[in-house]
């Protein structure tokens, strides 16, 4: 029975695991593809928008489609189904994943909060075995010693965060109108406020629905992409055998080389609406962290890349036998008896399509939240099984107030393409050039691999970045905008934290020192546990000092609290927890740095405040417990466990102890006591001011930029969700 039950074990697991990855598969439609899916809508639409013209319509038509279709499989399929997911940071994807592990694996970074104290992480154990190479020294060398080539890296890094997140508004615009102006086909004396008003009710509609989550959304939306690719793809096979079935020979690069030759300038103009066929792409990785590699790959290459072709093949089709019909192709190819039916999917789709880059600007601006690159926001968490699953409400709000000043602001789909195709590509461009420095960093191959990458990816995307270029001034100023704001709000935040940090870090003081001023101030113990929240490892921070200084009392058990978010996806729940004694037993000081993931789901406050006692009891039961810090993984001490788990009843605690025959320190049955007492929460409500001998650049940064997202975004009590009842709030002037 034993050998028969270990070997259906692992086949049970095989198949778990097999549903699991069906299931995210399915949900991946709802979610991933929508915005890639919905493309065949437009592009043909924005290509010939220009001065491109069709003077041998086959040629030049099959020229379109043969870009197209390699445009497809060089850059989703190639690049990023096969190679860029597998950069993936331990399950999670996009821009900020990459520069994560470049933080983590070397010096590289000006996020690399690494710490000789963190030095025994699993995560960063397994990430040093694969040998050096020459010119990975090389590169990390050179990063080390300048300086500014960090600022330059992380600057180009927050560039390609910030231009996902102008995606978020350009998507969704782009998508929903360029589905709604169909109708126009029916009723070409529609008014186009009408489309416009339309428009905007169905993306209000989009992001009402973000808070039931990803989960949720893919569930509901997965049917609606599933037949909107049927569909397209069902059409594209009409249209192949009805109007043209030759243009399957468009696969061939030799009609690439005849598009060029036949239209010179005009043609390469033309790459700027032919890009439009790529967007959403790198959603596939930014989204990753709310799925899996596997159901990424699995619903790419088997559904959406045939699908997409099939749709583009047949809309060429009928294109080369209607001319006429450049900027309306897509509703025109339509079969007249299905029309009405294709156009509500469509709509419904466009939706659909949206919620690939609202799913990923959620997720890479939760990353850079977590690392200091982005004002504090609420983040829920969706799901319980799949924790890269969350909603953001403040950029959620944002996102669609931005979308309709665009939609009601253009009304012009061509004008949005335009800016569209421009956000895209340089997203693709930093990816490229991050994956340069993954290659040989972090994968250890050889630099001629690497170069071979960004050479073939990059001057592709050049190409199509040269193109989208000259429509700047055509509404390709939009994505330029919105990604010149977020990245100097994100680079202000991050230099306004940093600058705080360090000023903290600069002042903290020696407990010795602090404590030799008690007969003068008359210091006072009082009841309770108080819990003080600092950025400082190690010392005491100057706004405890400054709390002592003006009202010379503390509680009995102090406990100096420091959160740290790591380069790291998640930290194990046994190696979160660091704690370690400050000054002798006798005062009952204690300093615990508690590490988290990036993408590490947070416990509420009174989670929080008894699972570090409960590792802090667990800490003083250890034979060391008066030397230095270490982990208090949970896994030992069952009297502690079991005792603090009524913590609350300290009879109930020594009744238990006395039944298990084990004896308890009598400094854990000192901190139970005080637990009754109250537990208080002491943090610093600092201004942060620059120094008046600092530049104006300085100046205006700290003072105005900083100062307005510091004031206009949540607390820290808020955001760690701190009772404002147990709450101490110190106020304190930084002078940077």
């Amino acid at each position: 029975m034993e050998l028969e039950s270990g070997a259906q074990a692992p086949e049970r697991r095989y198949l778990k695991s097999y549903r699991t990855t069906l299931l995210l598969a399915y949900q991946s439609f709802g979610v991933v593809y929508g915005d890639l899916s919905t493309s065949p809508i437009y592009v043909y639409k924005s290509t010939f928008s220009g001065k491109l013209q069709l003077h041998e319509q086959d040629a030049e038509v099959l020229g379109v489609l043969s870009l197209v279709f390699w445009t497809l499989t060089l850059i989703p399929l190639l690049k990023y189904i096969v190679f860029v997911l597998g950069a993936d940071d331990n399950g999670e994807g996009g821009t900020f994943a990459l520069y994560s592990l470049m933080c983590r694996n070397s010096k590289m970074g000006l996020l690399n909060n690494f710490n000789t104290v963190h030095d025994h992480l699993s995560v960063y154990r397994m990430e040093t075995s694969q040998k050096e190479t020459k010119t990975s020294v090389l590169i990390k060398n050179f990063f080390e010693k300048h300086q500014s080539s960090r600022i330059v890296l992380l600057l180009v890094v927050l560039l390609g965060v910030s231009m996902v997140i102008g995606d978020g508004v350009l998507t969704p615009t782009m998508s929903v109108l360029s589905a709604v102006s169909g109708i126009r086909i029916k009723v070409p004396n529609l008014h186009e406020n009408y489309m416009v008003f339309t428009a905007c009710i169905v993306l209000m509609a989009l992001f009402a629905l973000q808070h039931y989550g990803t989960h949720r959304v893919g569930f509901l939306f997965a049917p609606i992409l599933i037949a909107w690719l049927c569909c397209i793809s069902g059409i594209g096979i009409y249209n192949i055998i009805k109007w043209n079935p030759g243009v399957v020979r468009a696969v061939s690069p030799y009609y690439i080389y005849n598009f060029f030759k036949l239209t010179g300038k005009d043609g390469w103009s033309s790459l700027g609406g032919i890009v439009l066929c790529i967007t959403g792409a790198e959603a596939m990785f930014a989204d990753l962290g709310h799925f899996s590699k596997f159901s990424i790959r699995m619903a790419f290459t088997a559904v959406v890349y045939p699908c997409l072709v099939l749709a583009y093949m047949g809309e060429a089709a009928y294109l080369t036998k209607h001319n006429e019909d450049l900027q309306k192709s897509f509703y025109e190819s339509i079969p007249e008896q299905i029309f009405w039916p294709v156009f509500v999917i469509a709509t419904l789709a466009t939706a659909v399509g949206s919620q690939a880059i609202i799913s990923a600007t959620f997720s890479i601006i939760s990353q850079c939240r977590a690392l200091g690159c982005f004002p504090r926001v609420k983040i829920i968490h969706t799901s319980s099984s799949i924790h890269g699953q969350i909603y953001i409400p403040e950029v959620n709000w944002l996102l669609m107030f931005l979308c309709l000043v665009v939609t009601i602001g253009f009304k012009n789909t061509d004008t949005i393409g335009n800016a569209y195709g421009l956000a895209v590509i340089i997203v693709m461009f930093v990816t490229t050039c991050l994956m340069f420095l993954i290659i040989v960093t972090i994968w250890k191959r050889t630099v001629f691999l690497a170069l071979l990458f960004i050479v073939f990816f990059g001057s592709l995307e050049l190409l199509y970045f040269s193109a989208c270029l000259t429509k700047v001034h055509n509404g390709g100023w939009l994505p330029l905008v919105f990604a010149l704001l977020a990245l100097i709000a994100m680079s202000a935040w991050h230099y306004g934290t940093s600058r705080k940090q360090s000023f903290e870090l600069q002042n903290k003081v020696c407990l010795d020192q602090l404590l030799s001023l008690g007969p003068s101030l008359g210091l006072v113990r009082v009841p309770g546990i108080g819990l003080i929240y600092t950025t400082t490892v190690t010392g005491i921070p100057p706004m405890f000092a400054h709390f002592v200084t003006n009202f010379p009392a503390f509680h009995r058990v102090c406990v100096f609290v420091c959160l740290q978010t790591l380069t790291v996806p998640k930290v194990l729940p046994d190696e979160q927890f660091l704690i370690g004694r400050i000054g002798p037993p006798e005062y009952h000081i204690f300093q615990c740095i508690v590490r988290y993931g990036y993408k590490d789901l947070r416990w509420d406050s009174d989670e929080f405040e008894n699972q570090l006692l409960l590792k802090i009891a667990e800490f003083l039961q250890r034979p060391e417990s008066n030397g230095e810090m270490s982990v208090v993984s949970g896994k030992h001490s069952d009297t502690v466990v079991s005792a603090m788990a009524r913590i609350g009843d300290t009879r109930e605690v020594k009744k238990k102890v006395r039944f298990r025959g084990v004896g308890v320190k009598q400094e854990v049955k000192e901190l139970i006591e005080e637990k009754e007492s109250g537990v208080a929460y002491m943090m610093g409500h600092t201004c942060v001011v620059a120094h008046e001998s600092s530049s104006f650049i300085k100046k205006f940064t700290i003072n105005v930029i900083y100062g307005f997202l510091r004031r206009n975004s949540r607390r820290p009590a808020v955001a760690l969700g701190v009772p404002h009842t147990s709450l101490i709030e110190v106020g304190m002037l930084y002078i940077v």
